[in-house]
Parts: C-alpha cells; sequence; structure tokens
C-alpha cells in the first residue's frame, strides 16, 4: 500500500540540497500534488508564516526538511541559533499541522541527536542513553525535541508522525561555502584549491581519527520517501549506507579524486566532534525496505564532477560579455 497515493504533499526545504531530490522521488509515485515553497515566500520561524503555508497549500502530508545546519565550525560560532531556529520551525510546523487536519508528518531528524559516546553501530533504542557530543549538542538536541512532540502527540491526539534519523549526508549542489559546510564538501573544496594553486599541503581539522558514515542524498530522498509511503510506526528509523570511514581516510579518498599528491597536515588544535558515527539501519530496511544504493566512491565521483562542472559553468558565465 502507497501512503502517499492520491495525496497533496507539502515539503518544507524543497528547494534545498536534499529537498530537490525528495520532490524529485515524490514524482515516482501517484501523488495528487507536492508543493515545495522556498524560505523567502514563508519564514517557518514565523508562525503566522507556519499558518499562511498550511492553508495556501492544504497538505494531506508534510514531509519536514527545512533546517539551519552546518559543520562543526558553525555549530560552535552559533549554538544559540541552531538550537532556536530548528526547534521552533518544527514545534510550530507539527503543532499547526495538527491543528490544519494533516494526515502524516514525516520529520527528519539528525545522527547529532545520538549520544556522543552511544556503542556502534547506533541503534535507535540508544538515542536517549547519554548526551550529544558537545559542538552540535544544541542544533542535535532541538531536533530530538520534535521526536518528542510527534510521540506525544501520537498519545494524545491521534497524530501520525514518522521520525527518521539520517547519517551525515552529501551528493551534487551541496553547501561548499568553508565557513558552513560539513566535511566533505570541505575537503573537497580544499583540495581543488590547493591542485589549482599548486600547494604542496593542506591543513585539516583534528586528528583524523574520527569516523562517519556518509549517505549519499539521492539514496537519502529513495529513503525519506519510501518511509512516507510505507511506514506508520512510532519509532525512530536510521537512514544510512552501512559504510564507516575514518577522517583521515576520507581526506585521503578526496585527494585520490580529486588529485591532490601533497601533504595532510592535522591541526590537533581544532575538534574532532564525535569520535564515532556508524548506524544499525536494520530497522529501515526490516520495516520498508530501504537499503542505500551508492558507494561512497561512487558518489564522491559524482560531487566532484558536478562541483567542477558548476564552477566552470561559473567562469564561463563571468568570462562572457554583457549583451546590451
Amino acid at each position: 500500500m502507497d501512503l502517499l497515493a492520491g495525496k497533496r504533499v507539502l515539503v518544507t526545504g524543497g528547494s534545498g540540497f536534499l529537498g530537490g531530490p525528495v520532490v524529485a522521488q515524490l514524482a515516482t509515485h501517484d501523488v495528487a500534488d507536492v508543493a515545495a515553497p522556498r524560505s523567502s515566500e514563508y519564514d517557518l520561524r514565523d508562525n503566522e508564516a507556519v499558518r499562511a503555508v498550511l492553508a495556501d497549500t492544504r497538505p494531506d502530508v508534510v514531509i519536514h526538511l527545512a533546517a539551519v545546519v552546518g559543520g562543526i565550525g558553525a555549530n560552535m560560532d552559533s549554538p544559540g541559533a541552531f538550537f532556536h531556529d530548528n526547534a521552533i520551525m518544527g514545534i510550530q510546523l507539527i503543532e499547526q499541522s495538527r491543528l490544519s487536519g494533516v494526515e502524516r508528518f514525516v520529520c527528519l531528524g539528525t545522527v547529532c541527536a545520538y549520544p556522543k559516546h552511544a556503542p556502534v553501530p547506533f541503534r535507535e533504542e540508544e538515542l536517549w542513553n547519554g548526551y550529544p557530543e558537545e559542538t552540535n549538542a544544541p542544533y542535535g538536541l532541538a531536533k530530538k525535541m520534535l521526536l518528542v512532540q510527534l510521540q506525544a502527540y501520537r498519545q494524545q491526539y491521534g497524530f501520525e508522525g514518522i521520525y527518521l534519523l539520517p547519517v551525515n549526508l552529501y551528493g551534487p549542489r551541496d553547501n561548499f561555502d568553508e565557513r558552513t559546510s560539513h566535511v566533505i564538501p570541505a575537503l573537497i573544496k580544499k583540495c581543488e584549491e590547493a591542485v589549482a594553486s599548486g600547494a604542496d599541503a593542506i591543513v585539516c581539522w583534528g586528528t583524523g581519527r574520527a569516523s562517519r558514515e556518509f549517505l549519499y542524498v539521492d539514496d537519502a530522498a529513495e529513503g525519506i520517501v519510501t518511509a512516507a509511503a510505507r511506514y506508520s510506526g512510532a519509532e525512530p528509523v536510521n537512514l544510512g549506507s552501512g559504510e564507516e570511514i575514518s577522517i583521515a581516510g576520507l581526506t585521503e579518498l578526496i585527494a585520490e579524486l580529486v588529485g591532490f599528491t601533497g601533504e595532510i597536515v592535522w591541526d590537533t588544535s581544532k575538534p574532532d566532534g564525535q569520535p564515532r558515527r556508524w548506524l544499525d539501519t536494520s530497522r529501515a530496511e526490516r520495516e520498508f525496505g530501504f537499503r542505500a544504493r551508492t558507494s561512497l566512491r561512487e558518489g564522491l565521483e559524482q560531487t566532484i564532477d558536478r562541483y567542477r562542472a558548476a564552477k566552470l559553468d561559473a567562469a564561463t558565465a563571468a568570462a562572457t560579455p554583457e549583451r546590451s
């Protein structure tokens, strides 16, 4: 049974890095309509804007992807904004969705919600067994409160909400701004610029010993939409690739794919973040048949190719004189 069939779907953050692939995935289902307004149209931190977007789009299903996100540095610089903006958007949207008669609410959480020292691979049952890693705890806790809200609303109001926990995402159209980007786009840009400038070394944060799991954005979109179509449970569900790699190993792989052959220097005065991140994804496979398709190497190759193509397009546009 496809729980999306014939439904009007609102995707918050639908024009973003993840939202675009999610909207594309929804096109493979027999939905009645998909609305994906931009944040410039409706600021979800404003409760009146939340009411307005629900009134204007009249969704049966809401897929909530909109978030304020960034790497370790951005989280450390703006912990208050990361907590407030992510919490208030979700809390208001869930409440107003309930009041407006939304049938199903799909909420995207974050791997940052897991305890800092959760046993690996992270199982959903470990979510409450400790405090998150300090550098991104405000963000992780803000997102985790939305799970509490959805479970409480299910209990009191019968409101059907599902909650998904993806690992770090990457892929084409990612954020490559060095001030706010996550580790993969930051490393791709760093290695590309080192090759272009002929630099003989790059400097990376931490020790390189921390490990991460990464999920290609198109696979994440498939998992989210498949869950929206097939899963109705109250329990959170991990979405991941099943591949764990150290940050040092990741850096070496990106350097190889980009063609950087210089030295990799580790700035140990900078934090590693969470020591390890690797998800147990058996619940997703068991409950709605999701398994990631894209290997890390394949996904990185596609991401690098698209990054280079975008740079070339930008350079061509800059060099093309305007016609009067």
